[in-house]
């Protein structure tokens, strides 16, 4: 399943993927496109994650043409009173449908499981967010339970807690 995309660091010709990441179909569950100044942020943060075992992001290419479609990243946080990983991704409106993030999600497992920081990948979709939670099952996430989860910071919505044991 992962042959057909290959995941890199984010790096700074990332800038656009991002500019076409922030449209409403893609930033519908996540709080809606951000204004420029705040995508110029997010850029920067993205480069500054502090790498393996405490957060990274990363660009996803489609193979073998290495056409950049998409990202997927994690960070730590605390969950439930544990540090775990929370993940996240975004595949290009034109790309869904193929598998794609599922796979950019396997990647990123194959890519942190060696790290052995953190027993725990979790990754939290809104319960609306039907995609997501069906790249969740593909990806081999397990499903915990339907929870309340911030995002953006000052909303609360119920999402589903899915997560993949890195042990």
């Amino acid at each position: 399943m992962t042959a057909h995309v290959r995941i890199a660091p984010w790096a700074d010709g990332d800038l656009d993927l991002l500019r076409r990441k922030n449209e409403p179909e893609m930033t519908k569950y996540l709080g809606g496109p951000e204004s420029e100044e705040k995508l110029l942020a997010r850029h920067e943060r993205y480069l500054n994650l502090s790498g393996p075992g405490v957060g990274q992001m990363f660009s996803v290419a489609l193979l073998p043409e290495g056409e950049k479609v998409g990202s997927v990243g994690y960070w730590e946080k605390v969950w439930q009173d544990e540090w775990v990983y929370e993940t996240g991704w975004g595949v290009l409106p034109e790309y869904q449908g193929r598998g794609i993030a599922a796979a950019a999600a396997i990647s990123l497992v194959e890519t942190l499981r060696p790290v052995r920081k953190h027993q725990w990948l979790h990754a939290f979709p809104s319960v609306e967010h039907l995609a997501s939670n069906a790249i969740c099952r593909k990806a081999g996430f397990s499903f915990v339970a339907e929870c309340e989860f911030e995002y953006p910071k000052g909303t609360v919505k119920p999402s589903n807690d899915w997560r993949f044991d890195l042990g």
